[in-house]
């Protein structure tokens, strides 16, 4: 008779599948980071003027600027199969491509409109790579409402560039995920710092620094979100290296650590390099946690952010999880995170809104995490919220921003204190 395995965190914890009513951005949104991230490439989203107009306001692009996105706008006739779209795509990529000298990547971003007609984007990629190499190669990939929540839209694209990426046998780090550009420096500093040689990133900030993959790549993931984008690296024979989310100084740590291991750095030369930053992020964290510490929090699937961030707060900060609710629930991507998230917690995996709100008002959490088109309503009924989209926009990985991080979740809590003391007066 063998032992029954004790179990682990959360890891164990029946998941709640929920297939109802949903409300999130659509993957389109990930091109207003993707199209910074990304210098040398443009996004040309073949949809309507819905799909311009949500790019232009999430963007807040002036009308004097030159971003890197735009759309190729399909009108009534090319919705009702009257025009033949794809010789109006190679028109509309002809012209861009000849006013725009400096594009190296485009890529052709599928969207509702698109998908609903069927129009095939994979093969108009191809023809237009054949029209346009080497000097731009053109891919595709889908951020339609229909099919992707706001930040599968990157996952989509990254998964996009996988398959093309040169082999290589040397042993090398491939970190995934795109980061704004301070906190991508801050991290490639520690890596270095700690002895960690090679490293590429995907995305790279030009093709020419792409990394190449093979069967002695290792690959970590910075975002939870990457589910497509770890399968298409390991097809392509590369490890992936399980860890935590470097989010606060636990998270960091564990994820670096998780990384140093692979390539054989000492546990005393690691905490050496790590000791300094380690202690100014528990110190950012504690000057917010007395603010958390005993507070319940839940989760509306949003970002796939929510897993890791649970086990933040929870971990790190001393607050309780009543639900725990995520969009996908990938354990090969978010498995340690989910192990250390203490048992307690209702984990949920994709989203019923009605179902979802009726438990959040039964259990009165002092914080709920929510897409923007809950947190009016629920405030108005008492309960305190932080945007979900905040934290996909805000810099929030790693040891220097770990004070920031905690405290996008304690100051809704101090300004409904805050609130209550000017209503007692």
């Amino acid at each position: 008779m063998t032992n029954p395995i004790a179990p682990s965190g959360c890891s164990n914890t029946p998941v709640l599948k929920e297939r109802g009513q949903h409300e999130v951005f659509c993957g389109l949104t990930s091109i207003i980071w993707l199209h910074r991230k990304i210098q040398d490439a443009f996004f040309l989203v073949v949809g309507s003027r819905t799909c311009a107009h949500l790019l232009q306001s999430a963007a807040g692009v002036m009308i004097f600027a030159e971003p890197r996105f735009g759309t190729a706008i399909l009108e009534e006739a090319d919705l009702a199969g009257l025009n033949d779209s794809h010789d109006a795509l190679d028109a509309e990529v002809n012209r861009l491509l000849a006013r725009r000298p400096d594009i190296r990547q485009l890529f052709l971003v599928g969207s509702c409109p698109s998908e609903v007609i069927k129009l095939d984007l994979a093969r108009a990629a191809e023809r237009l790579t054949q029209v346009h190499a080497p000097r731009v190669r053109v891919l595709n990939y889908t951020g339609s409402g229909i099919e992707t929540t706001f930040t599968q839209g990157e996952d989509m694209c990254l998964a996009s560039m996988v398959p093309i990426l040169q082999p290589t046998d040397d042993a090398e780090l491939v970190i995934a995920g795109a980061l704004p550009d301070v906190v991508e420096d801050q991290m490639l500093s520690l890596l270095a710092d700690i002895g960690i040689p090679n490293v590429r990133l995907l995305p790279a900030r030009t093709q020419d620094q792409e990394p190449k993959i093979g069967p002695n790549t290792k690959f970590a993931l910075t975002q939870p979100f990457l589910g497509e984008t770890h399968a298409a690296l390991t097809r392509r024979g590369a490890q992936h290296i399980p860890a935590p989310f470097p989010f606060g100084e636990r998270g960091t740590t564990a994820w670096l650590w998780a990384i140093a291991q692979k390539f054989d750095i000492s546990r005393q030369h690691f905490d050496a390099v790590t000791r300094a930053p380690r202690d100014r992020a528990r110190r950012a964290i504690a000057a917010h946690a007395d603010t958390l510490r005993g507070r319940s929090v839940f989760f509306f699937p949003d970002s796939q952010l929510e897993i890791p961030l649970a086990r933040f707060l929870t971990q790190e900060c001393g607050m309780q999880a009543d639900e725990v609710g995520t969009p996908y629930l990938h354990r090969d991507v978010v498995g340690a995170d989910l192990e250390r998230i203490p048992e307690g917690p209702r984990i949920s995996e994709g989203q019923d809104v009605d179902k979802q709100l009726d438990r959040v008002r039964a259990s009165r959490p002092d914080l709920t995490v929510c897409g923007l088109g809950l947190a009016n309503p629920l405030e108005a009924e008492g309960l305190a919220t932080k945007w979900a989209i905040e934290l996909v926009f805000t810099p929030v990985h790693f040891y220097e921003q770990a004070g920031d991080l905690a405290g996008l979740f304690s100051r809704p809590l101090r300004r409904k204190q805050l609130l209550k003391l000017e209503a007692a007066e």
